[in-house]
Order: C-alpha cells, then structure tokens, then sequence
C-alpha cells in the first residue's frame, strides 16, 4: 500500500486499487492529483503482478472536479489582467501536463476500470472517460461542467467523450453542463452497468477486473493497444496494426496454455510469456 497527499494505491495482484483519497473536499483535485498519478500509472503499468486496475474514490462522491481555489497558485495566468501573449504561452505549455494526467491512464498497458460514485463531475469525468470501462452507483451524478464556470473542458473529456457516447450527446452535455443521473448515463453507454449502492459497485468492479486478469495478459494488452491504436484511423489502418501485433505475440506460452487446458478440460492459468 502506497500513498500521497490525493492518492491511497493498493496492490492485490493480480489485481491494483487507485483510490481518489481527498474525502473532506470530495476528493476535488489540488495540486498533488495532478502531479502524482502519472507516476502511479507508470508503476502499475511497469509491474507485471498488476493485471488490471480499479480507479474508485474515498469519502462521499468521486470527484468533484478541479480545486480552483488549490489551484490558483499553480495558474497564476489564468487571474492576469493583461493576457498578452506571453502570458498565453505560459498557460498553454501548463495545461500540456495536466493533460497528461488523464493520458496516462489511458496510455496504460494494463485495462483500467472507473468505479463511480456521488458526484462525477469536470475533472472526474475527464478522468472517468480516460479509462477503459466505467461502472456507477445508483447515486452518481455527472456533469460536463466547465461551461457553467466560464472555461473550456481542456484535458481530454471533449476528445474522448464522443468515442463514448457520441457527437449529439456530447456536444448537448458540454453545451448545457447539465447534471445527470445514473439512469442517463447508462443510457447513453457511459457507464456499463449500475449498482444499487457503493459496496455492491466495489464488489462488481472487483469482479469484472478479476475477470480480466483471468485472461492471457499478452491478449488483453494487445487488445488495448490495438483498440487505443485505431482512434481516429481508417479500418485498413487498423487492420495492419492488428496483424502487426498479433504476429508479435503468437506464439506464446499464454496460448500453448490455452490448447493444454482446453485438452485438460481445465480453467488456463495464463503467465503472460
């Protein structure tokens, strides 16, 4: 168990669990959020006992998006009377890394799983729409927020929204930054599923990340790779890439193990070699 001023990181291989761990401000991101889980990301991604990981939140709501007040003095620029260019520079060259926050989530190998609970808002759904699949409790609430506080969404959330739930959908969510509920999200496949409180939520991300470490991590990976690969390509792009990749990993200790159990009529016990 490792942890941070924002981030509480438990390993339970095959599993690993990132904690949103600022309970009293409902875990709105300072500084520390900011900077410190690329880094997390990095780890989790580099050891090989972590199959899959669960991104869930302490406390009464997942996020409740970016601490303004925390982060004034880390974007003095933003408050400049005088935006002159070089003022501009330096606030451009700032959001780069704040974006890479939300990147590397998705830029890690390992399947990454959103728990979500209470309110999941601005930089909570940025950081929702970076990972892989998005479950919610009954009591979620969601918005794109930024247009009601005067600023653009700028980390990621209006790229990656679309691939998720569509043009229409988004562009109504970040023209309104209305909230919605549980029943809307899944309705419009933000989320996968809806669980009745926050222990049975917990309880259906444990499972599905088990699931997924059940499998060959050389498959899985691959699989992420290859979904994250095709973002904006053409299928025939897509197509190569794939065959590029699975002629990588075949053969594999992984798929011998697949025949073997399968003759033994057994579960595999994949090692990822």
């Amino acid at each position: 168990m490792t942890d941070n001023p924002f981030y509480l990181v438990e390993k339970e291989a095959p599993l690993a669990w990132v904690w949103l761990n600022r309970p009293a401000k409902k875990n709105a991101m300072n500084p520390p959020a900011w900077h410190a889980l690329p880094e997390i990301m990095a780890d989790l991604d580099a050891d090989e006992a972590v199959r899959a990981v669960v991104i869930a939140a302490k406390g009464p709501a997942f996020c409740a998006g970016i601490d303004l007040l925390a982060m004034a003095s880390e974007l003095p620029e933003l408050m400049e009377k005088e935006q002159k260019g070089g003022v501009k520079r330096r606030l451009m060259h700032k959001i780069a890394p704040l974006q890479e926050t939300m990147t590397c989530i998705e830029r890690c190998r390992k399947p990454v799983i959103c728990a979500i609970h209470g309110y999941c808002v601005g930089a909570g759904l940025d950081m929702a729409t970076a990972c892989d699949v998005r479950l919610c409790s009954a009591d979620a609430i969601f918005s794109l927020r930024e247009a009601a506080v005067g600023i653009v969404a700028d980390v990621g959330v209006l790229q990656r929204l679309p691939l998720i739930v569509g043009q229409g959908i988004t562009r109504e969510l970040a023209f309104t930054a209305a909230d919605f509920d549980a029943r809307r999200a899944k309705e419009i496949l933000l989320v996968n599923a809806v669980f009745d409180d926050v222990d049975r939520l917990l309880a259906g991300a444990r499972d599905l990340a088990m699931q997924i470490a059940g499998n060959s991590p050389l498959a899985v990976q691959a699989s992420k790779e290859v979904l994250n690969y095709g973002v904006g390509k053409s299928v025939a792009d897509g197509l190569r890439y794939v065959a590029a990749m699975s002629a990588n990993i075949i053969p594999s200790d992984d798929l011998f193990e697949a025949m073997t159990a399968f003759m033994e009529k057994r579960k595999p016990n994949f090692s990822g070699k």
